[in-house]
């Protein structure tokens, strides 16, 4: 039995990471993408319950995503990756991420004062939930050009520069 605990408690993929950013990266992408359909059914059904469970959601996104865009932009300045790719993906990347952390911000702080979601302005709340989630979508692609593209935060040997 030790040994089985011993296994469960080793991450040794995470022993070659560069930065904590990937560990905590797909929480808030998680969460936040999925506030905006269950805000959109309690609209719809008119539930209460749903009505929570988004503000749940988008809580546990925007907490998610503070987490993430620190270790991000800790990480952003020693991730091995070429200039070139730098200049290309990871300041749009950055950019498109500050941006979702706002909007969760400014959209969770909005359902806090409404418990559990907005009855005022509820059609600009889900807009902005749906504007959210898109540009959450662009910034994550941008993230994944640089893992998957680029090699950001691999093993490879760098510079992998930019191409089209």
């Amino acid at each position: 039995m030790p040994a089985i605990l011993w296994h469960l408690v080793q991450f040794p993929g995470a022993h070659g990471l560069q930065n904590w950013h990937p560990l905590v990266v797909h929480y808030p992408i998680a969460f936040l993408t999925a506030s905006v359909p269950i805000y959109f059914l309690a609209w719809i059904l008119r539930s209460e319950i749903l009505e929570w469970v988004g503000l749940w959601l988008l809580g546990l996104g925007m907490a998610a995503a503070i987490v993430a865009v620190s270790t991000g932009l800790w990480a952003s300045t020693g991730v091995m990756i070429a200039p070139s790719v730098r200049t290309h993906i990871l300041v749009y990347h950055e950019r498109l991420m500050l941006t979702v952390l706002a909007l969760s911000i400014g959209l969770a702080g909005w359902a806090l004062l409404a418990r559990p979601m907005p009855r005022k302005g509820r059609t600009c709340f889900v807009i902005g939930l749906i504007l959210m989630a898109v540009v959450l979508a662009k910034g994550a692609d941008y993230g994944g050009w640089m893992v998957y593209g680029y090699n950001a935060g691999g093993s490879l040997p760098q510079p992998i520069e930019f191409s089209q």
